[in-house]
């Protein structure tokens, strides 16, 4: 049997099973949609949403990419958040980079990588605002570790300062945005920020005109 045939075979079970147990289940799952977060994460296979906070479907609204990246030119993320934020009223938005994470690794070098060169340096700027702090590391992994936490940050207030955070934040006091940290080794999150709507943003990326 091939690989590919492997996944369809273990739906075909799972779907099975999930009747078994409950047979209205698919009848409930398929007629709305409230999830109460929006989980901004990695595209590492060994990161998967669901299975680590242990939610069930319908319950996390989910956008990966490499490095857990909010990035201002992305109109997938934005598309996204737009649709969590505004239509589904997500109460959270959280952004959860994990340790030993490859693309912050890949940013740390002078290697070349192709089209990846152009998001990765996204992940180079973080480095350079916080260098004096990372650098200071002597052990590789802890400066990747280190880079991996600031970056997480970094990708919180650059949601704050999206416009969709902002006019969520005016008209309903929400979402509360959270940076978090997955460890491989423990399978656990080390919560690490927490941006509620009266965070201090700096004025020069304050949005006056949400009306």
């Amino acid at each position: 049997m091939r690989d590919i045939d492997q996944l369809l075979l273990a739906n075909k079970a799972w779907s099975e099973g999930r009747r078994y147990d409950d047979p209205q289940y698919f009848d409930r799952l398929s007629s709305i949609q409230t999830p109460k977060y929006l989980w901004i994460g990695c595209s590492d296979s060994r990161v998967p949403a669901d299975t680590i906070t242990g939610t069930a479907p319908g319950e996390i609204f989910v956008h990966r990419n490499i490095a857990n990246m909010v990035v201002h030119t992305d109109l997938n993320l934005l598309s996204v958040l737009e649709y969590a934020v505004h239509y589904l009223k997500v109460e959270h938005v959280i952004v959860c980079g994990h340790y030993g994470c490859g693309g912050v690794a890949a940013s740390l070098t002078n290697n070349s990588f192709g089209i990846i060169n152009k998001w990765l340096r996204n992940i180079k700027d973080v480095h350079r605002l916080h260098s004096a702090e990372i650098d200071v590391n002597d052990d590789p992994t802890e400066r990747i570790n280190r880079l991996v936490e600031f970056n997480v940050r970094e990708q919180v207030q650059n949601l704050a300062k999206t416009s969709v955070i902002q006019r969520a934040w005016k008209e309903r006091k929400a979402p509360t945005l959270h940076g978090w940290v997955y460890g491989l080794t423990d399978g656990l999150i080390n919560p690490l920020c927490e941006l509620q709507h009266d965070h201090e943003l700096d004025p020069l990326y304050r949005f006056d005109n949400l009306d």
